[in-house]
């Protein structure tokens, strides 16, 4: 299996300035590639690639040995080689008939991971491997850099990024061959159904709790964004706000990604098929404003919904549990969820009468009433294992 790892860096602050200074080169490096792509076409009709601007790097370090020149050409490769995926995204979309969104120039604060494709080419893990306690990074130009290291790095290290978030550093680690911990059978299937009221709801009748940490964390933030508002922009006040609005959010996503973590493994020990909605968040919470000749209808009711639907980080959690499924060795099943809340647990009957209110389901047909959401989880267990029988067939 392929793992990624992440970890804290605690630089010098040498080492910060180093760093600080090999994003912003790279995000120079970006900007000017960007740029002579977009010169090219528009004054000549050609169209730039990335072999052609790979072939000119080695003429852009020999000419700023003090700055470009400092840093890995393999690094620098690998930045060239991202706006070669944004340009071949864009043409993806173009063909596809979806919203294009050209490639952007990358302005301060919005590049702020590098990438090393290769370890050992500019980069090493565990550079001091004779140190007894402590395990350190090396990167080209930067140095040996402390990394505070809590878990154990299995499989075989092949790329190295370094990441900034806010005011913090980390390293993240992207390793193959990462062996499997299967768990122990358990003979038990789930399904679950994704709420707003309940983040999962599963067949057996639990409800697994929403924490709702975006709106735990509104009054801080509605304060920190006020004060935002009203700084002066290139102040050094304003400066500050910025990190506090991002520390605040930082906060929110860490502990959405740990409740995440904790559901997950949760579900995984406790059960060997687990089956859910195979939900289509973004279409879910696309905006109903509308436009200017045709506006949308309910739309304050329906921004509520999509920051409940995005507080409660269904996305985040169904990636979490993916990934923990597979190194358990369980099975994961994603179901169609059409009219999975209409139909009927019991007889199959499937009719919107039957969903009385969010909380009740009574059916028509058959008079089975239950909990609308287990009634749910249950119809979504019964076509997750029907899909996994069907693949075990064909």
């Amino acid at each position: 299996m392929r793992r990624s790892y992440k970890f804290l860096l605690r630089p010098t602050a040498h080492q910060h300035i180093a760093l600080t200074q090999c994003l912003e080169d790279h995000r120079q490096l970006y900007n000017a590639a960007l740029e002579h792509r977009r010169t090219a076409y528009a004054k000549a009709g050609v169209s730039i690639r990335y072999g052609d601007q790979s072939g000119e790097l080695k003429h852009v370090r020999a000419d700023d040995p003090s700055g470009q020149g400092r840093w890995s050409f393999s690094c620098q490769q690998a930045t060239l080689r991202r706006l070669d995926k944004a340009f071949a995204a864009f043409f993806a979309r173009l063909k596809a008939g979806r919203t294009p969104g050209f490639p952007r120039f990358k302005g301060r604060g919005w590049f702020d991971t590098v990438t090393w494709p290769k370890d050992g080419d500019g980069c090493r893990w565990d550079s001091q491997p004779e140190h007894p306690t402590a395990t350190y990074v090396r990167l080209q130009g930067v140095g040996h850099v402390r990394v505070h290291q809590h878990r154990a790095v299995r499989g075989q290290v092949r790329t190295i990024a370094v990441k900034r978030e806010g005011p913090r550093w980390y390293v993240v680690l992207s390793c193959d061959d990462v062996p499997a911990e299967p768990l122990p059978r358990t003979g038990a299937a789930v399904g679950l159904d994704m709420g707003v009221a309940s983040l999962v709801t599963t067949s057996d009748g639990q409800h697994l709790a929403n924490p709702r940490h975006l709106k735990a964390s509104a009054d801080r933030l509605a304060a920190a964004q006020q004060a935002l508002a009203r700084n002066k922009r290139g102040s050094k006040r304003r400066g500050k706000a910025v990190a506090r609005v991002a520390a605040l959010h930082a906060k929110v996503r860490r502990q959405r990604l740990d409740g995440a973590h904790k559901t997950a493994l949760a579900l995984v020990r406790a059960y060997d098929v687990i089956a859910y909605e195979d939900l289509r968040i973004a279409g879910m919470t696309r905006s109903a404003s509308g436009t200017i000749e045709a506006p949308g209808r309910n739309v304050a009711q329906k921004s509520g919904l999509n920051r409940s639907i995005l507080d409660a980080g269904w996305g985040v959690f169904l990636t979490v549990l993916a990934h923990r499924a597979e190194s358990a060795g369980r099975v994961v099943v994603a179901v169609n969820p059409a009219s999975t809340s209409r139909t009927c647990a019991r007889c199959g009957h499937c009719a919107k009468e039957n969903r009385l209110t969010q909380a009740e389901f009574a059916c028509t047909a058959c008079g089975h009433t239950a909990h609308a959401d287990v009634n749910a989880a249950v119809t979504i267990l019964r076509a997750g294992l029907a899909l996994r029988d069907a693949a075990k067939a064909a």
